[in-house]
């Protein structure tokens, strides 16, 4: 007998998932190939140094636009509460494959929310930090000082950003059935029992 689907996100909510995830791994490797000479190579995935270097701002600004429109549909969603930093308390156990204490959360995870906001944070700062030094936009009103810090502040931000992106993927895959939300928008009903249980309480009016 087939499992009852559960809607998790709805077709926009993915369409823009994907494509700030596109945006991402592209703004990602442009940026990384002007982190160290050894990484200059991926350069040439964008037509060269020179189309590298302008096309790296415009993919960062669409990142972040993608993910500004996921965040005013989420970030309620996301407000950490009391009862996430119990599940906090349990979660050394839940890694071990221990998931009998582990207190009922909603939509998302003390974990999930932590990714989320270490997200918002990120994009936050790359945001900010790289219009200071973008040539030759903004970076004229800046002076070469207050624009090697800002450099610096941005590539330590990129990193926070490519590790959490790497929590957050490998999340995905380690717990069964979760990148069915993002590539079909449903989750099996047992799917979301077992790790979403208030969630489902609340889709199916406590059915």
């Amino acid at each position: 007998m087939a499992q009852k689907l559960l809607q998790r996100y709805k077709d926009n909510d993915r369409m823009n998932h994907w494509f700030m995830a596109i945006m991402f791994f592209m703004a990602a490797l442009s940026g990384l190939a002007f982190f160290h000479p050894s990484l200059f190579f991926f350069t040439n995935l964008f037509g060269g140094g020179q189309w590298t270097r302008i096309l790296h701002p415009f993919m960062g600004v669409l990142m972040v636009l993608s993910f500004l429109g996921m965040f005013l549909r989420l970030w309620k969603d996301n407000v950490v509460t009391e009862a996430d930093h119990e599940w906090r308390k349990h979660a050394g156990k839940m890694i071990h494959g221990d998931k009998s204490n582990m207190p009922p959360v909603g939509k998302y995870n003390f974990g999930q929310k932590v990714i989320f906001w270490v997200m918002a944070g990120s994009l936050t700062v790359l945001l900010l930090t790289g219009f200071i030094f973008w040539r030759p936009w903004f970076a004229p009103y800046f002076s070469i000082d207050f624009m090697r810090f800002a450099v610096l502040l941005h590539a330590v931000s990129a990193v926070v950003l490519i590790l959490a992106t790497i929590v957050h993927v490998y999340a995905a895959i380690w717990v069964k059935g979760t990148v069915r939300a993002m590539t079909r928008g449903t989750v099996t009903e047992s799917w979301a029992k077992l790790n979403h249980p208030l969630w489902h309480k609340e889709v199916t009016k406590g059915q």
